[in-house]
């Protein structure tokens, strides 16, 4: 299914929930597509494109498609109402009710930035949307390495968001961002799940949640770009580090080739690694793995 056939697939007639109606649920209303055009594509500015579907396979797959058939420049965004075949890192699958939460592709091609600074990618991107999020939903949000967003429920961590990167052709990166919004209780996948309403966020609005996560995340991206992919010059690994909840805390980190090893978190080095500190004395940076936080903050 193309971006353009899932945009036209859902529409049924207004209050019929058995068409899948976008109005069926008016506790969770469309986004506005127009209005996110207007107020994010601006000459010189980053975005280019912004197109909403009302539902699709999943926005990274459609949008790596589009890269890699020169039919997106970037900047494109692509967002959906609903994906359903949302994948995860390690191709890990997750749904959620239709409007739900803000599930959206971007296209990226930071050709000035060496190949080996591209790790910081999504590292960046989760700095960007817990800040855009934190302004915008007053809800005080944390990052799990590499690409999880945390946010409190009652007094117990959750995740409630994250992100995925994807080559995406020749010098394309396509990064994509889930975040649950509205989800009840009783919707959660699973029960350490969270989101934004569960965090008690001052405002569900998608609308200007999305504008103020794609904001900070041109904002981050050109300071990153200009300083050529330095993170410690753009700010950037400081500034993860500051909103890391896995540094100070006793993990376990589940290695490709069946291989754990247990330390403590103790920094997130310049090429985006967790640095864990083992109990036989030895630093060991890891680049790729499931982290698991085995003890408080």
């Amino acid at each position: 299914m193309t971006p353009r056939d899932a945009a036209d697939d859902s529409h049924g007639k207004p209050g019929d929930p058995a068409r899948g109606s976008r109005w069926s649920d008016l506790d969770r209303p469309p986004l506005n597509a127009a209005a996110l055009r207007r107020g994010l594509v601006r000459e010189g500015g980053l975005w280019t494109e912004v197109q909403v579907v009302q539902r699709t396979g999943s926005t990274n797959a459609d949008l790596v498609a589009r890269a890699e058939a020169g039919e997106a420049a970037e900047g494109a965004v692509l967002v959906a109402e609903e994906q359903t075949a949302a994948r995860g890192r390690l191709d890990r699958r997750w749904s959620a009710p239709a409007r739900s939460g803000l599930f959206f592709s971007v296209l990226l091609r930071p050709a000035e930035v060496p190949v080996a600074r591209w790790g910081w990618l999504p590292l960046l991107t989760g700095v960007a949307v817990a800040t855009g999020l934190s302004r915008s939903a007053g809800v005080d949000t944390a990052l799990k390495w590499p690409n999880d967003l945390l946010v409190t429920v009652g007094h117990e961590e959750r995740k409630a968001g994250g992100i995925l990167a994807e080559g995406a052709g020749d010098g394309g990166v396509v990064l994509g961002v889930g975040v649950n919004v509205t989800l009840r209780e009783d919707e959660l996948p699973v029960p350490q799940a969270g989101s934004l309403a569960l965090a008690g966020a001052v405002s569900t609005d998608r609308d200007p949640l999305l504008r103020a996560v794609l904001r900070s995340l041109e904002e981050w991206y050109g300071r990153w770009r200009e300083a050529g992919g330095d993170p410690a010059a753009a700010g950037l690994q400081e500034t993860y580090a500051a909103g890391c909840a896995t540094l100070g805390r006793k993990v376990r980190a589940e290695l490709p080739g069946d291989r754990s090893v247990v330390g403590e978190a103790v920094a997130v080095d310049g090429d985006g690694r967790l640095v864990l500190a083992t109990e036989n004395g030895v630093q060991e940076p890891v680049g790729a793995g499931d982290i698991v936080h085995l003890r408080p903050a």
